[in-house]
Order: C-alpha cells, then structure tokens, then sequence
C-alpha cells in the first residue's frame, strides 16, 4: 500500500503527458486483460474496457464483474492503484482548463484564426466598435490589443492580447497578416497607466503603432482615431486608409443636430444599424453606364444609392458616367443587399 502511495504521489509531480500515456496504457491494458482472463463473462473487449471505465470512476454500474480470483485480483488493483491514477488524470485536467482560462484572461494566448478585426488600445471608443462589429456581422471575432492586467470585455467573440503593440510580437500574437482590418484607437494612458490629454502626445502614440503595422502588414485595411485634425498630415509617409476625429466628429453632430432637429438620430441609426436600415458596398453592374441608371434600377430593387466612395454628390452627377473601378455605397437593409448580390 505504502508503495502505491508513493508511486502515486511521484505521478502527480511527472509530465502531463507521462501521466495521460500512463492512465492511457493501463486503461487499454486492462481491458484487454480482463477479457484474457474471463472471456466467457466479458465476450468482447470493449466489455472489459466498459468495465474498467466503471471501476476507476467508481460509477459501478454492475453489469459485468469478474468471478474468477484472477480477474478479482485485477479488479483489487484497479481500486489501490487505477482509481488514484485517474483522479491525478482528472486533477489535470481541471488544472489544465483554469490555466488556460487564466492566460486567456491575461490575454497570454496567441490567436490562430483568420478574416478578424483587431483593435488596437482600450477606450470607451474601442468599446462602442466592439459592440457595432458583433451587431453587424453575427460570425466574426474581434481581436483587442491593450496593455491592461485581465481583458476589459469578457466575450467568446472577443480574444485578449495583452502586449504593447509597437512590438512586432504582440501583433503577430493577433496573427495581424491574416486579419481583415485593423483599428487604431486613441491612447491618453501611458505605460505606467498615468492619463495625459496633450493630443500632440495620443497622436504621436498612434503614430508610432501605425507607422509600426505599415511597415510589416502594409496589405491591411487601416483605420485611426486622431485627437486633433492639425496632426493628420504628420501621417503623411504612413499608409492609412481612413482617419476618425472623435472630438470633432461629435461636436459637428451636435451643431448639425441644433440647426437641425432630428439630424443627429438619422446619423445614430445609420451607424448603429437600428431600424434595419446599414450602409454596404456593392459593385458596378455591367449594363449601368451613368449613376442615373444606377440610382433608377436600385431605387425599383430596394436601396438608395448614396455616394461614389468618399463623394456624396451622386445627386448631382446623375447624367456623369460611373468611371471603372467605382466603389458605390447604397443604403438598404441586409435582405434586399443579399437580392442585389444575387
């Protein structure tokens, strides 16, 4: 008995995968063996494996059980030393799963899948985008980077990178190369976690975490969140495809809502996709020649055409020919945009 204790007590200390082989080993050992020995009570091997899993769980179903001294002498073992095996088995485990749910947590785990959004620094900001990306697509996962303790959002939807992401690692941490877009949100925290709310210092930041992902994934998608409009042309030698002024975004919304009440709820619900109502991008159907044959035939299908990339005067060019390669965004709802993909 002493000898199975201390056999037992080195296991717990062994390799995780010296103790699964081993549990693994006597489990099929076992089965086999008792089969060997008692084959007109077990008639199959996977009896005997049956009645094994039942005796080292201690469930003892009752089912099959051996009658001869031998087979008993098997079963004698399977209680001192089988039982005691498969609890440091399932001790594992258990161990097992709260660490990975704790490096998770503290967003020690690299992320492996592909087609994700990442968003870079933790603000209010981050977390209104988090909410709109899981709004608008149902299936996507979202990558947040942040230099945070334990994650800020706890989702299945959500993995965790904790690193600075000036650091090459960190981004590869978020398998950047494979991501769909990536987001650089405004940082007034510094490394030691003090707040600063010079803008020449959050935008300097940012240009250095842009500048850093343009020069290893310059294939990718970028957004960034500045604090002063004035710092913009600072990005001059960095590939960024679009800029957000956060401050200036609102305060223009609030003036637009002033002289025009109601103004700021259409601009909610096209951004927040309320109503059932989103914006999308759609291509350039052959037969369209001029934006006035565009808008006609869209208006019939459901949706309105609102713009030509970054232009909104469509209105305004109706009789213009579409030019080649033309991005035109339309406003509609997700059934009629999957009728105009069809």
């Amino acid at each position: 008995m002493l000898f199975f204790s201390k056999l037992l007590l080195r296991l717990i200390h062994m390799n995780n995968g010296i103790v699964f082989g081993a549990a693994g080993f006597l489990l099929l050992l076992s089965s086999f063996l008792i089969y060997w020995l008692e084959p007109e009570t077990f008639l199959h091997p996977f009896n005997g494996f049956w009645w094994v899993m039942t005796t080292v769980t201690t469930v003892g179903y009752g089912d099959f059980y051996p009658k001869t001294v031998p087979g008993k002498l098997l079963g004698i073992f399977l209680y001192i030393f089988g039982i005691g095996l498969i609890s440091i088995v399932i001790s594992k485990s258990v161990d097992f799963i709260f660490a990975y749910n704790r490096k998770k947590e503290e967003g020690k785990l690299r992320y492996k899948g592909e087609n994700h959004f990442v968003l870079i620094d933790w603000s209010k900001h981050a977390e209104l985008a988090i909410q709109e990306i899981m709004k608008s697509d149902p299936a996507v996962d979202i990558v947040l980077i942040a230099q945070h303790a334990k994650t800020p959002v706890s989702h299945e939807r959500v993995h965790y990178v904790q690193g600075n992401p000036v650091q090459r690692q960190t981004l590869d941490d978020a398998n950047l190369s494979k991501a769909r877009a990536v987001f650089i949100f405004a940082d007034e925290t510094t490394d030691n976690h003090a707040t600063i709310r010079d803008s020449a210092f959050i935008d300097g930041k940012t240009l250095l975490i842009a500048t850093t992902i343009e020069r290893h994934f310059n294939h990718l998608h970028t957004v960034v969140e500045v604090m002063d409009r004035d710092n913009i042309p600072n990005f001059t030698h960095v590939k960024v495809d679009e800029f957000i002024v956060g401050t200036e975004t609102v305060s223009r919304l609030a003036v637009r809502s002033a002289f025009n009440p109601g103004a700021s709820k259409i601009v909610s619900q096209l951004l927040t996709s309320q109503d059932g109502g989103d914006l999308y991008e759609i291509g350039k159907r052959p037969h369209w020649r001029t934006f006035r044959d565009a808008f006609d035939e869209l208006l019939r299908e459901g949706a309105t055409l609102l713009s030509e990339g970054e232009h909104l005067n469509v209105n305004r060019r109706l009789d213009e020919p579409i030019p080649e390669g033309a991005r035109l965004f339309v406003i509609c709802d997700a059934d009629t945009y999957r009728k105009l993909l069809g």
